[in-house]
């Protein structure tokens, strides 16, 4: 199945699922443009609506008497997710070639999952989790290093694929401040098979993101990133200009003031509604264009990378 997978992608990456931005519309142009869509579960309020979601995405990319093409659930497997079992029934349904797990062991997913031959990936941030949800079976780990937006890690991309190779001989997914094909390039020298890039497509048009979020995410770089604990009791990486418009102080966010919450919700100001995240990767984002034109560009930034390595290669002088 992972030779599948991998067969089945014009180029190595994956459109990483992000909160309240990633849908259906994103799931199936990236599909169709030759790589793979996710989407977060939770992004639909009820499970009667990710039954349509799921439908909508399986006819468009699973059609009967055509080429299949792969795609993507992101599901919550911690115990705060009442709707867990609505969404592991839709998922036995509908069949997505990859199940990505995230907040918690990846256990609940694995038997509903292999159980039709599909593969589970688990989001991990440090080398503890990745260890953990090796032990359990999945099929690959999603590392989630330094650089990646919303719910962000501490470690190099280079060094997390490294120290994760030592034990996983699985599919190895790694993200975090990567938005080109160049970077993918890279990524994939050392070791990974797949890339997530999660802000590259938040800028596109099949994003569910507000107009203002996507222009916020096109008009700023690095620099105006914020990485706190200090919004939903874990550290994330968060637009400075978003925190300030909301009266915010980027800088006096206090992580021991907050309960960890994940969610939306809040008081007067809602995370991830008002408060936008977003990864160093916004660096190469220019405009808002469609996710087609996207994974074009990508795929000429990425062949050529590998051509450098190889024309490298060929200059080298052997040691006599």
């Amino acid at each position: 199945m992972t030779t599948d997978l991998l067969g089945a992608l014009r180029i190595p990456v994956v459109a990483a699922p992000m909160f309240l931005v990633s849908g259906p519309g994103l799931v199936i142009a990236a599909g169709a443009a030759g790589i793979l869509g996710s989407f977060p579960t939770q992004n639909c309020r009820t499970a009667a609506e990710l039954d349509q979601w799921m439908g909508r995405i399986s006819d468009a990319l699973n059609p009967a008497g055509a080429r299949s093409r792969p795609w993507s659930a992101n599901l919550i497997t911690h115990s705060s997710n009442a709707r867990l079992a609505d969404d592991l029934r839709l998922i036995a349904e509908y069949r997505p070639p990859v199940v990505i797990t995230a907040l918690g062991s990846p256990r609940p997913a694995l038997e509903t999952v292999h159980g039709y031959g599909g593969l589970v990936l688990a989001d991990v941030v440090d080398l503890r989790l990745a260890r953990k949800a090796a032990e359990c079976g999945v099929d690959g780990l999603a590392c989630i290093a330094a650089g990646a937006g919303g719910h962000t890690g501490h470690l190099s991309p280079f060094a997390f694929v490294s120290a994760v190779r030592e034990f996983f001989d699985g599919l190895v997914i790694v993200g975090g401040g990567i938005g080109d094909g160049h970077g993918v390039a890279g990524a994939v020298a050392a070791g990974a098979d797949l890339v997530y890039l999660g802000t590259r497509f938040l800028a596109t048009a099949e994003s569910m993101a507000p107009a203002e979020y996507k222009t916020m995410v096109v008009d700023h770089g690095a620099d105006d990133l914020v990485v706190s604990a200090g919004i939903t009791g874990t550290p994330a990486s968060w637009l400075r200009p978003s925190l300030l418009a909301s009266g915010l102080d980027p800088d006096r966010l206090d992580p021991a003031a907050v309960s960890r919450n994940y969610s939306a919700g809040g008081d007067a100001i809602k995370r991830w509604k008002d408060l936008w995240a977003a990864g160093q990767g916004l660096t190469t984002i220019r405009s808002v264009e469609s996710v087609e034109n996207v994974v074009e560009q990508l795929a000429g930034e990425y062949h050529s990378a590998l051509d450098r390595v190889v024309g490298l290669r060929g200059r080298a002088v052997p040691v006599r």
